[in-house]
């Protein structure tokens, strides 16, 4: 299997290239820094030198081409404004999608956030706040195109070391999860057609993954 990761040097993104590179996957990473390529072909992966909030919708496909499922795990991260909050968690989410659809895959995996409800509460940060709403705004972007896509959303990450077990379903009571095991995670929901069209909560808890995943996405219709 080839899977191209959008933001392919966040920790998330590393961790699930060395998990795939592992099993025998073609991963192709894209990145913003060239710096980071490195690290990428360390893992096993291949990497691609592009900016999200830059590129053209051509550019990025001719990255994901010949890709069998995209990873959307870009995000701004810690210590940017409100408007990266919206060029990257959403706006680079909506042009990877583009890609995907330019470069023919439609099996796409985007990787969210719990409480996005939380976006509207009073006395939340408002860069936090906007953080929330670009993740939701990009949920719902998704959820409109015809794509087998999943989107997964995973509770308070850490690095501590895997457990590999967890609690996936469609909505889990707020906790932590490790990033590795939603590396796991991802890995196994890429495996199994049955998780298309599903929205999925992820913490740590007391089910090995690949139990999780199968009791998550069980007999339920999918979800639009």
């Amino acid at each position: 299997m080839r899977i191209a990761i959008a933001g392919g040097h966040g920790k998330i993104a590393l961790l699930t290239t060395a998990l795939a590179a592992g099993r025998g996957d073609e991963v192709v990473g894209i990145v913003r820094n060239p710096d980071h390529v490195a690290d990428v072909r360390d893992l096993g992966g291949d990497a691609v030198v592009l900016d999200l909030e830059s590129a053209g919708a051509e550019q990025v496909a001719a990255a994901l081409a010949g890709a069998d499922a995209v990873v959307f795990a870009a995000g701004a991260g810690p210590g940017s404004g409100l408007e990266r909050k919206d060029t990257v968690d959403r706006g680079a989410a909506a042009l990877v999608a583009d890609a995907a659809r330019v470069a023919g895959v439609l099996r796409f995996l985007q990787i969210s956030a719990m409480g996005l409800d939380r976006a509207a509460d009073p006395g939340v940060d408002p860069v936090f706040a906007a953080y929330l709403a670009a993740k939701a705004a990009a949920e719902d972007d998704l959820r409109s195109r015809d794509f087998d896509w999943t989107i997964l959303r995973p509770g308070r990450l850490t690095d501590d070391p895997p457990t590999g077990l967890v609690t996936l379903a469609d909505s889990v009571e707020p906790g932590a999860v490790t990033r590795t095991d939603v590396a796991g995670v991802l890995l196994a929901l890429i495996d199994e057609p049955a998780s298309a069209g599903r929205t999925l909560e992820l913490v740590g808890g007391d089910t090995e993954i690949p139990a999780a995943v199968q009791s998550a996405i069980g007999p339920s219709t999918r979800s639009v």
